[in-house]
C-alpha cells in the first residue's frame, strides 16, 4: 500500500475528536476514490473505522470497496451506524461500527465494532436488485432510485412466513402458511435520494468487482467517470424482501 497523509478534518459529531493523523492510504478502487477517501466522507469516527478495517485486512490490497453510512431513529435519539465492505483478491472483509451514549449529557460514548473476513471462494450469491421509477417511460440514461445488494456465503437462510389466502376478501377459511427463503448474511439498501446517486453507482461497481473476483473472471477496469453501459439482460430475479444489515 503507498502511504499518503490523510487530511485533517475539524471535529463534529460522529468524528474523531483529534486530527486525522497521516497512515495508511488504500488503492483507489473502481470508484475513483481511495478507501481512506470515502471514509473521511463518511465522517463517522473515520480514523477508528479506517485502522480497524487496515487491521482487518491483514496487508492485504483493496481491489474495490463500499461504504455505507446509515442513519435512523430509535424513539427519541438518532442512531447512526456505518459498514464497511473491502474485497480483495481472496477475501471479502466487512466492518460494521455502532456508537452508543451511556449517559444523557453525551459525555461517555463507546463504539461497537465488528469484523468479518470471508474468503471470495466461499460466496454463493452475490444479488443486485433495481428500482426504477416511472418505468413505462423508461430510456437507458434514467437513473436507478435505489438499488439492495445481498450477499451469501454461509449458507444461511431467513424465512419470511404470513397467512396464506385464496384472494377472497369474504373468505375466512384457514388455508395455512405461505412464506419466502431468502439466502442472504449482509443486505445494504442504497437509496439515490438518501445516498446520492454516485452512492447507487459505486454499489453497482462494487458488485460487478465482486462478481469478477468471485467467478475467477477478469477483474473491472477503473472507473472513469462515466455512466455504465447498459448490457443485456439474460434472467430476471424473483422478488426477494430485504431487511437492513443489524438494525437494531
Amino acid at each position: 500500500m503507498s502511504s499518503q497523509p490523510s487530511p485533517s478534518t475539524p471535529s463534529t459529531s460522529g468524528s474523531d475528536n483529534q486530527a486525522t493523523r497521516p497512515h495508511s492510504s488504500h488503492s483507489h478502487t473502481p470508484q475513483g476514490q481511495s478507501l481512506d477517501g470515502a471514509l473521511q466522507k463518511a465522517g463517522f469516527y473515520p480514523r477508528l473505522v479506517s485502522d480497524v478495517v487496515d487491521d482487518a485486512l491483514d496487508g492485504r490490497e483493496c481491489v474495490a470497496h463500499l461504504v455505507h453510512l446509515e442513519t435512523h431513529f430509535d424513539r427519541a435519539e438518532v442512531r447512526r451506524h456505518i459498514t464497511v465492505l473491502v474485497l480483495t483478491a481472496d477475501m471479502l472483509v466487512i466492518t460494521h461500527v455502532d456508537d452508543q451514549q451511556l449517559d444523557e449529557a453525551g459525555e461517555q460514548i463507546v463504539a461497537q465494532i465488528s469484523t468479518e473476513s470471508v474468503p471470495v471462494a466461499q460466496i454463493r450469491s452475490v444479488v443486485l436488485s433495481y428500482m426504477y421509477s416511472q418505468p413505462q417511460d423508461y430510456k437507458p440514461s434514467d437513473p436507478v432510485r435505489e438499488v439492495t445488494l445481498a450477499i451469501a456465503w454461509s449458507g444461511g437462510q431467513r424465512l419470511d412466513m404470513g397467512p396464506a389466502s385464496c384472494g377472497d376478501p369474504q373468505c375466512e377459511a384457514d388455508h395455512g402458511y405461505s412464506g419466502t427463503i431468502a439466502q442472504e448474511d449482509i443486505v445494504l439498501r442504497i437509496s439515490a435520494e438518501a445516498d446520492g446517486p454516485q452512492a447507487v453507482q459505486d454499489a453497482k461497481l462494487f458488485a460487478r468487482a465482486l462478481r469478477a473476483v468471485n467467478t475467477g473472471s477478469t477483474a473491472p477496469a477503473p472507473h472513469t467517470g462515466q455512466a455504465l453501459q447498459p448490457r443485456p439482460r439474460t434472467g430476471v430475479f424473483g422478488n426477494r424482501l430485504n431487511r437492513g444489515h443489524q438494525q437494531r
